[in-house]
């Protein structure tokens, strides 16, 4: 994000909160210890201070580097894991009402999470700049994904009875 445009911890939060909760959640505490191990490795520094201690940050041309370096030619790590198919797997185990029970909370989930960022789509005011551009991406894709799990789990409910 930085690459974008020079922010603090609470700017950064915030349109982490924006562009990207629904597919790598952070909280406050995290992000500022990212934001040091990356000054400290020499990746973004200090850009601007503001009143209170306020810092702004900007990226390096290292930090720059690096993130190129991470987006072209690094391979997304480990195999994908989901707590919540795993449980599906071993459904067997209990009365098949508790069963769809399970699943049905599955589509709800997936419901409110497609309607809370269809929510949030509208306050958003896009512009032609980058950040609009692959923040619609994401946003697009975890509408697509939250559909596809509510749909996913009224069919698994289906298959049950």
């Amino acid at each position: 994000m930085l690459a974008d445009e020079p922010g603090s911890g609470y700017d950064l939060l915030k349109r982490f909160e924006r562009a990207m909760a629904n597919v790598w959640p952070a909280t406050q505490s995290q992000l500022y210890g990212e934001l040091g191990k990356l000054e400290a490795a020499g990746m973004i520094r200090v850009h601007a201070e503001g009143p209170r201690g306020r810092k702004e940050y900007a990226i390096t041309e290292a930090g720059l580097e690096e993130l190129r370096h991470w987006l072209i030619e690094v391979e997304p790590g480990g195999p994908p894991r989901s707590a919540g198919l795993l449980r599906v797997y071993f459904l067997g185990s209990v009365a098949p009402e508790q069963a769809r029970g399970y699943l049905a909370t599955l589509g709800e989930a997936g419901r409110e999470r497609e309607a809370r960022l269809e929510e949030l789509e509208g306050t958003i005011d896009w512009g032609e700049d980058n950040q609009s551009l692959y923040g619609r991406l994401v946003l697009e894709w975890g509408k697509r994904f939250s559909a596809m799990q509510r749909e996913w789990a009224e069919w698994a409910v289906k298959q049950v009875e």
